[in-house]
């Protein structure tokens, strides 16, 4: 897995199950992080940034159901195999229609789930990629450079960026017209279970305003969706 370590919230109320994966889990190079009830799981995943969750669906106050639902409610786009003692094709389809991306019955084969881990992982990795805007990127008669750390702005006035600004300048660039959640910002930018407030990303906002923006009062190029995310428009 190189140095990539991949961040699993196991969330499962069965005592021994929930050891043993988490055991098998850490032993495969993932890092762990377990929730025995939805409420909890739904704590967490506010919280924090996960590669994966692992979703069980008898669950004590919040069943695995609600609990994926409400995930997807709150723009969460991280992947979800549930796991159910339940076999019923119906129970598989409620599944996926409130929001997960696979679905796995109990008694499992080990491999197997291990097999489903790593695909969903590596999907998400994928959809995350984006393609190289340069070194270089020219908007409203505003420069930014990207290796250098510096931009220029619309006023003919040089500055000089930090490594985070670059980091979220890049970002929203490379999904342009595009909304991106908070989650995907956080996960890129300041990196997997650490993580600041949403008001740290507004600051950074209203920076890039001050910087790039000729009326800042007015912007043009960068946005926030008020429960969503942010955007940036070239235009």
């Amino acid at each position: 897995m190189g140095e990539f370590k991949a961040s699993i919230l196991v969330v499962e109320d069965e005592e021994h199950l929930q050891e043993a994966l988490t055991l098998n889990l850490e032993l495969e190079g993932y890092e762990v992080t377990c929730a025995d009830n939805g409420a909890i799981a739904l704590k967490k995943v506010e919280e924090g940034y996960f590669d994966l969750i692992i979703l069980d669906v008898m669950l004590p106050e919040v069943d695995g159901f609600d609990v994926c639902e409400s995930i997807r409610l709150k723009n969460i786009d991280t992947p979800v195999l549930m796991l159910s003692a339940r076999t019923g094709s119906a129970d598989r389809v409620m599944g996926l229609k409130r929001g997960a991306d696979d679905y796995l019955t109990k008694p499992f084969n080990l491999e197997e789930l291990l097999l489903r881990i790593e695909k969903l992982i590596e999907k998400n990795r994928k959809l995350q990629d984006t393609s190289s805007i340069g070194e270089q990127y020219i908007f409203g008669g505003n420069t930014i450079d990207f290796r250098a750390q510096t931009a220029t702005n619309v006023r003919g006035e040089n500055l000089s960026l930090s490594k985070k600004e670059v980091m979220l300048l890049k970002m929203l660039i490379e999904y342009k017209n595009e909304v991106v959640s908070r989650e995907k910002i956080l996960q890129a930018v300041w990196g997997y279970q650490v993580f600041p407030t949403t008001r740290t990303i507004d600051n950074f906002i209203l920076s890039f305003r001050k910087y790039f923006e000729p009326d800042p009062r007015e912007p043009k190029h960068f946005h926030s969706v008020r429960g969503v995310g942010y955007k940036f428009n070239d235009a």
